[in-house]
């Protein structure tokens, strides 16, 4: 007789808990344990359990059906049409551009994701130390062109997409640019992770997932209106966590006492708590199939977002006023901190985004059960900015309230993690945040920080007895009213590497900002890592012709992974050939540029006009004041001559771009007097094309992907000593053009490898910039340039609009002292103009300039920064993925 079938039970593994199963849920006769997702993945232990309790059969089923990427132009097309037929529930009758779009998104989507799962379980196999990139910013771009070059399937798709009946280039102007950044530091970051990717880095970048983004720009009547930006209407790249929580905590008070052994525990308690979900993208690298994670954080109500006990009581508003006060931390990035609503609406913004990531990097970790001395090995974290500096004290939180460690071993294990990113040397650009504030939003914290200083306080005094001076100048705690923390000491103090992002600026920040903690710490703890970009989107995505040029002539796209390969081509500088496509290249990009600026704003401008563009965030040290008076100035000139003097004049094109912060009055007075230049000079019939002035709306990265290799010469004009790099820079050479600038930031390094030739420098240096800022208030005898002072009295005089409407913006110079030294640097600059125009004319000479530069910029990789901070910074090491099929 047959003994009956006995079903065999299986032990899971310890981070698979299963539920009780009243019947089987695999063949008959064998149960399957039922396994619940881990936030923090498996490790290699764990893998191999886990797979064991799973029958042969099923295992080989599972394998059998996995996803795989397309390979060819017929799987891509059934992939798209799939997605357009079942995803997105549209037919061959009712296709359009969008849909395609949508499509061809989530075909490559789906090929990314199979990466993507493979490379993050290999680094939680392998547990390598990780790098963890905060920052507030994360200015992407459009992530389909850039998927579908960095896994070598773009001409695949275009091909298909052809066969379909659509252009590539109408498909990708369909999806929206992410709406996660607005300037240099957020590009910086997307460029940053780009580079981590290819260059095989575990790393995962943290930010918020902001529902509005900054704002979409819109121009009225020449003044900038704040809309909001609706990007996540549909965004395909990103994957909702919606079992990765964190549970964050504001307000309440701390509660202090003693434990058995006499130990003092503090306890946060009560307050608020808001939840905060995770929503993942991968970022693929350029020729490797690494797919790192950018972990974007939004939030929610922490209780759900309805009270249905409200809703019936008639407190309809307040039945969903939870999650709406909840769901404002995400809503926008930088709020209007003009208000102290708006401040204390930005600190809980950065404390909830700091305190989300911690808890997920901290969680990662303890999954390999290492000792906390072992943490500073396996987690690298990097602040880039001041943004996320509660991250010191949060992480200082967790170690001594919630794991139970001593000070000084959870303040070593602190240091020993943190590296600190400084971005500007403006002193009213470092955050401050009340006392105040910080108590009532953050009590835990703010006792912590005041330990921080204490204990580095007592530091000083020991070091430096006769300097008591000292210890008020580096001190967190400014002894203002009210009290303000001073966050860019906070992550001084709490980091073991500083660096700047430029050769001059590292410099500034040690002799001027930082001073004091370089006699404290030595200069060891500073160091410098020049910015750079990824010339995969910056050249290949964004100059396509251009990039077949350069590998046409060196055999190959290895360019775009080693971009010092690039000086190779300037053995084809007097190349007929090269030097006749190259030519033909960049007016193409310019016929691009006009077309678009046409269609747009209803602009014509010839494209063989000088194309002069300054595009980039709108600030007074930026100087785009600068740039509209010498065009203002321009404009008077060529009203003075008589039309056969017109005649030799060079003509030339203005284009301007960039958003001005809801709350910066004099930015968005620049941006209104820009506009109403423009509205004067292109309706001027005597002027004609001799001179064009275009604002272009709502500047970003798709924008900037056709702006930047149409340019002839590029504006990168800030005073001396106020900008820390700039990368628009490094594009716009890049792509082939020239820049006129001061002696400031990465301008001073794109000199050096260059040639001064090719560059058109001008202004006052920055070692002058105090005095001179002296002289303005104290000496006297403060002049404004007779050049500068004619543009004004047309200002005043009403030929641009209602002069009140520019008052302030004149007078800041005329009355104010002249901050940014415009005056004093106005004649340098018409004349450096006017070289300028001369250059132009000798086209032979202005393309060997071009090509020679272009040649040169081997040095301004992203690639080569991220080295740079994997060896001084990060201690990390690559983690290359398996040779496959023999690639």
């Amino acid at each position: 007789m047959a003994s009956p079938t006995r079903t065999r039970e299986r032990k899971p593994s310890t981070s698979a808990p299963i539920t009780d199963l009243q019947e089987p849920v695999g063949p008959p006769g064998m149960s399957r344990p039922k396994h619940k997702r881990t936030a923090t993945g498996f490790t290699p232990q764990e893998i191999k359990s886990v797979e064991a309790s799973i029958p042969e059969g099923q295992r080989a089923a599972w394998k059998k059906f996995s996803a795989t990427e397309f390979k060819t132009k017929d799987e891509f097309e059934s992939e798209v049409v799939k997605h357009i037929e079942t995803t997105l529930a549209r037919s061959l009758f009712n296709c359009d551009e969008a849909a395609a779009y949508g499509g061809v998104a989530l075909a490559f989507r789906d090929r990314l994701v199979i990466e993507w799962n493979r490379t993050q379980q290999r680094q939680s196999s392998a547990d390598p130390k990780r790098v963890y990139y905060l920052s507030l910013e994360f200015l992407m771009g459009r992530a389909l062109d850039n998927a579908m070059l960095n896994v070598g399937m773009k001409d695949v798709a275009k091909e298909g997409l052809g066969e379909l009946g659509f252009r590539m280039e109408d498909v990708i102007s369909q999806e929206r640019d992410a709406a996660l950044g607005n300037g240099g530091l957020g590009r910086l970051a997307a460029c940053f992770l780009d580079s981590l990717a290819t260059l095989n880095y575990p790393a995962w970048g943290y930010a918020l997932r902001y529902k509005y983004g900054i704002f979409k720009q819109e121009i009225v009547d020449g003044y900038q209106v704040e809309v909001p930006d609706y990007w996540l209407d549909f965004n395909p790249w990103e994957f909702p966590r919606h079992d990765v929580t964190v549970d964050v905590q504001f307000y309440g008070h701390v509660r202090k006492y003693m434990d058995e052994s006499g130990k003092q525990i503090s306890v946060w308690e009560d307050g608020e708590l808001v939840t905060a979900v995770a929503y993942d993208a991968p970022i693929p690298g350029f020729g490797t199939r690494t797919t790192n994670n950018l972990r974007l954080w939004s939030s929610k109500a922490s209780h759900g977002e309805f009270d249905f006990t409200k809703f019936n009581s008639g407190e309809y508003e307040a039945s969903v006023a939870e999650q709406q006060r909840a769901e404002t931390i995400s809503a926008v990035l930088y709020p209007n901190d003009s208000l102290e609503r708006g401040k204390e609406l930005r600190l809980k913004q950065q404390y909830f985004w700091c305190a989300a990531s911690l808890f997920d990097i901290v969680r990662r970790f303890k999954k390999s059960r290492k000792a906390w001395k072992e943490f500073p090995n396996q987690v690298a974290i990097q602040l880039n900015d001041t943004h996320p500096t509660l991250a010191i004290p949060e992480l200082m939180r967790i170690l001594l309230d919630q794991e139970g460690l001593e000070w000084d071993e959870a303040w070593s294990i602190v240091q020993k993690t943190f590296g600190y990113t400084n971005h500007t040397v403006l002193p009213e650009a470092l955050e401050k945040w009340s006392v105040p504030l910080v108590q009532h939003l953050l009590p835990r914290h703010l006792q912590i920080i005041y330990d921080i200083n204490l204990n580095f306080m007592h530091y000083v005094e020991r070091n430096f007895p006769k300097d008591r001076e000292m210890l008020g100048r580096v001190s967190i705690i400014e002894e203002s009213t009210p009290k303000m923390v001073r966050m860019a000491y906070l992550a001084v103090i709490g980091s073991h590497k500083v660096n700047g992002v430029a050769e001059l600026h590292s410099d500034l920040i040690k002799t001027t900002i930082f001073k004091d903690f370089v006699k404290i710490y030595g200069p060891d703890k500073f160091t410098n890592v020049t910015n750079g970009i990824t010339p995969r989107r910056w050249l290949h995505q964004a100059n396509p012709r251009l990039s077949e040029l350069i590998a046409s002539k060196l055999g190959g796209y290895d360019f775009l992974r080693d971009l010092t390969l690039l000086h190779k081509i300037e053995a084809y500088v007097d190349d007929k050939e090269f030097r006749k496509e190259f030519q033909e290249i960049k007016y193409a990009n310019k016929v691009r540029l006009a077309k678009y600026t046409k269609e747009a704003h209803g602009i014509s401008v010839n494209p063989s006009s000088l194309f002069d563009i300054q595009v980039k965030r709108i600030h007074e040290y930026k100087r785009q004041q600068l740039n509209i008076f010498g065009v203002i100035y321009r404009y008077l000139e060529l009203k003075d001559m008589s039309p056969e003097e017109r005649k030799k004049v060079q003509p030339r094109v203005s284009f301007f771009g960039g958003k001005a912060a809801p709350g910066y009055w004099m930015a968005k007075t620049i941006i209104h007097l820009i506009n109403q230049v423009g509205a004067v000079v292109n309706n001027d019939k005597d002027i004609g094309d001799l001179l064009k002035v275009v604002f272009l709306e709502d500047y970003n990265v798709s924008k900037a992907e056709i702006i930047c290799p149409a340019s002839d010469i590029s504006e990168h004009i800030s005073t001396a000593g106020t900008e820390a790099s700039g990368t628009s820079n490094m594009k716009f050479v890049l792509n082939g053009g020239l820049v006129i600038g001061t002696c400031d930031g990465a301008n001073i390094e794109i000199t050096r490898e260059i040639g001064e030739d090719n560059i058109f420098l001008f202004g006052n240096l920055s070692e002058d910039v105090e005095d001179l800022r002296h002289a303005h208030t104290y000496s006297g005898d403060f002049a404004i340039d007779p050049k500068l002072e004619r543009v004004f009295a047309v200002i005043r005089a009403g030929r641009f609009g209602d002069a009140a409407q520019f008052s302030a913006l004149v007078n800041s110079i005329v009355e104010h002292g002249d901050y940014y030294l415009v005056s004093d640097d106005f004649a340098s600059y018409i004349d450096t103009q006017k070289l300028i125009d001369a250059a132009y004319k000798d086209q032979e000479a202005w393309l060997t300039k071009t090509i020679t530069s272009v040649s040169r910029m081997g040095f301004f990789s992203s690639d080569r920064c991220i080295d740079e901070y994997a060896e001084m910074i990060w201690n990390v090491e690559p983690l290359a993925p398996p040779k496959q099929n023999g690639a």
